[in-house]
C-alpha cells in the first residue's frame, strides 16, 4: 500500500479518518494525470474538532521538558533518513518535482528539523531593572498555544515542516491545513513522520479541505492565536485581513517578483549559471525565482547570446528522468495560463528569444526581451517557466527598474566588486538579496521573509522564536509599595 492510499484521510486528535463533507478533493499526479488518492473534505465542524484536541494536547506539552520536546524531532529525522527513497517517490509523484528538486527539498527538510531540535531550548526570558525600590521585573517566553499553518503546492513538504516543527519544538500544537493539490506531502507525511516519531496525539492535527467547505474557519476559530501562510499575495491579504479582524498575529509568506542583476563587471558565464537556475528551478513555480534577469547593455549581447543557447538546451519532460530539468506544472490550468501569458506578451511586441511549447501540464521554457515599460508582466509574479530580459544603462537605472515592483521577496546581483554589489543591494527594497549567486536560498537560521506586497514578518532562527512564542511580564515586590490612596 502506498503513501497515496494509507495516507488519504484527515489526522484529528491522533485519529486517521475520513471527513464528513460531501465532496473529494482528486491528488493527481500532475505529469500523467494518474489518480493518486481521493480525500473527503473536512467540515467546519473537522476543524473545530482538530483545534480543539489542539488545545487540550498542548496544556502539558507546553510545560513538557524542552530536552524531552526534542527527542520527538531527533526521531523524526531518523524516520527521514530511513525513507528517503519513498518519500523522494511521494513528492516527484504528487508535485512534479524533478529529482534535483527532490533532493533539495529533503535536504532542506533535515535541516530544518535539527534547528528545531535547537528551537526547543532558546525560549529564553529576561530579568528586567526597575525603577522602583524592591521590584524584580521576569519576562517569560512562552508557547502562544495553538498555531494554524496553510502550506503551499510547490514545496509542500518543506513548507509545511518549516512552521510545524518550530511551533511544535516551541510547545504549542499545530492545525495543518496543506493545498488541495498536495494533500499528502504537505498534510498527511508530515503528519505520520510525527506519529512515529511519538509525538502525542492531538498536538498536530492535520485537515484537508476547501474554502469552497469551511469558508473561513481555519483562521476566524478562536483557539489559534497566530496563523503561518505561505502562499499567494492575493490569499494571503485575505488571510491577514481576517486574522487582524479576530485580533489573530499572522506570518505571511508571500509571493515574489524577484529580479537577478548582471552588472558590467559580472562573470557572465557564471551569471548566465545563476540565472538559468534561479528562473527554471522547479519550474519557476517558486516565490523567489527571478522573473526578471537586469542585463547592462555593455554586456547584453554576450549575456543574452549564452542565455539564450543554455535556456534552449534544458530537457523537459518526465521529472523521475534523471536528465529532466524542467518536470510539470502542477495543473493544466497553470499551464494554460502561463502559455496564454507568453502569447499575450508576444502579440503586445515583445520578442520571443525562446518560445516553449506547452504539451498538458508541460511547459517548455520561453524567454521573452524588449517588453514594453508599461507591461504588466513587468510587475507581476510568473509562477512558471518564462523569464524577462531587460537592458539597463548603469547602476541607477538597474536599481530603479529592480524595485519598480510591488513585491520585494528575493534577488541577486553579479559582480566583480564584492563591495559595489554591497552597495547596490542595499538599495533594493527586498527582504533578501545575494551577491554573485542565484535568487533561491533558504538557509534554517538565516531570517527568511520579504518587503512590501512578499508578506509580513520572518520565518527561520530567531524569528521562529518571536513568531511562536508571546512574552508575559511577571513583576515581583520584595518590598511594600506605596500607593497614593
Amino acid at each position: 500500500m502506498s503513501y497515496f492510499d494509507e495516507l488519504a484521510y484527515q489526522f484529528i486528535d491522533g485519529e486517521w479518518r475520513s471527513g464528513s463533507g460531501s465532496w473529494d478533493i482528486v491528488d493527481f499526479n500532475p505529469y500523467n494525470g494518474e489518480k493518486l488518492s481521493s480525500i473527503t473534505v473536512a467540515t467546519v465542524e473537522e476543524v473545530d474538532q482538530a483545534y480543539r484536541a489542539a488545545e487540550r494536547a498542548q496544556r502539558e506539552w507546553g510545560t513538557t521538558n524542552p530536552y524531552t520536546r526534542r527527542l520527538v524531532f531527533e526521531r523524526a529525522l531518523r524516520i527521514i533518513d530511513d525513507r528517503e527513497e519513498e518519500l523522494g517517490a511521494a513528492i516527484a509523484a504528487e508535485v512534479g518535482g524533478t529529482l534535483a528538486k527532490v533532493g533539495f527539498e529533503l535536504h532542506l527538510v533535515r535541516e530544518f528539523l535539527r534547528e528545531a531540535m535547537q528551537l526547543a531550548l532558546r525560549a529564553e526570558g529576561r530579568i528586567l531593572p526597575s525603577p522602583i525600590d524592591g521590584k524584580e521585573n521576569r519576562l517569560y517566553r512562552l508557547p502562544v498555544g495553538v498555531v494554524g499553518v496553510i502550506s503551499p503546492f510547490n514545496f509542500p513538504f518543506l513548507l509545511s515542516i518549516k512552521s510545524v516543527a518550530p511551533a511544535l519544538a516551541l510547545g504549542n500544537a499545530v492545525v495543518l491545513k496543506p493545498h488541495q493539490n498536495t494533500p499528502i506531502c504537505g498534510g498527511g507525511l508530515v503528519a505520520r513522520i510525527f506519529e512515529e516519531a511519538g509525538l502525542p496525539a492531538g498536538l498536530l492535527n492535520v485537515v484537508v479541505t476547501d474554502i469552497a467547505e469551511i469558508g473561513d474557519a481555519l483562521i476566524e476559530h478562536p483557539v489559534p492565536k497566530t496563523i503561518s501562510f505561505t502562499g499567494s499575495e492575493k490569499v494571503g491579504r485575505h488571510v491577514a485581513t481576517v486574522a487582524a479582524a479576530n485580533f489573530k498575529h499572522s506570518i505571511l509568506e508571500l509571493g515574489g517578483n524577484s529580479a537577478l542583476v548582471v552588472l558590467d563587471d559580472a562573470d557572465i558565464d557564471y551569471a548566465v549559471d545563476a540565472a538559468v537556475f534561479s528562473r527554471f528551478v522547479h519550474q519557476g513555480q517558486v516565490c523567489m525565482a527571478a522573473n526578471r534577469v537586469l542585463v547592462d547593455r555593455a554586456v547584453e549581447r554576450e549575456f543574452t547570446e549564452k542565455f539564450v543557447a543554455k535556456v534552449a538546451s534544458l530537457k523537459v519532460g518526465d521529472p523521475t528522468d534523471p536528465g529532466t530539468h524542467i518536470g510539470p506544472l502542477i495543473n493544466e490550468g497553470q499551464a494554460e495560463a502561463i502559455a496564454a501569458l507568453v502569447d499575450r506578451a508576444v502579440a503586445d511586441g515583445a520578442a520571443a528569444l525562446v518560445h516553449g511549447e506547452t504539451r498538458g501540464t508541460l511547459v517548455g521554457p520561453s524567454v521573452l526581451s524588449g517588453l514594453p515599460e508599461d507591461s504588466p508582466l513587468l510587475t507581476q509574479e510568473i509562477f512558471g517557466p518564462v523569464v524577462l530580459l531587460i537592458p539597463f544603462d548603469g547602476d541607477d537605472e538597474a536599481v530603479r527598474l529592480t524595485n519598480a515592483t510591488p513585491y520585494g521577496l528575493s534577488g541577486a546581483v553579479h559582480t566583480a566588486d564584492i563591495e559595489r554589489g554591497v552597495r547596490f543591494a542595499k538599495r533594493i527594497d527586498t527582504g533578501m538579496i545575494h551577491i554573485n549567486d542565484g535568487t533561491v536560498h533558504d538557509e534554517p537560521i538565516v531570517p527568511f521573509g520579504g518587503e512590501k506586497s512578499s508578506g509580513v514578518g520572518r520565518l527561520n532562527g530567531d524569528a521562529m522564536v518571536e513568531a511562536f512564542t508571546t512574552t508575559k511580564w511577571i513583576s515581583i515586590q520584595h518590598g511594600r509599595s506605596q500607593f497614593p490612596f
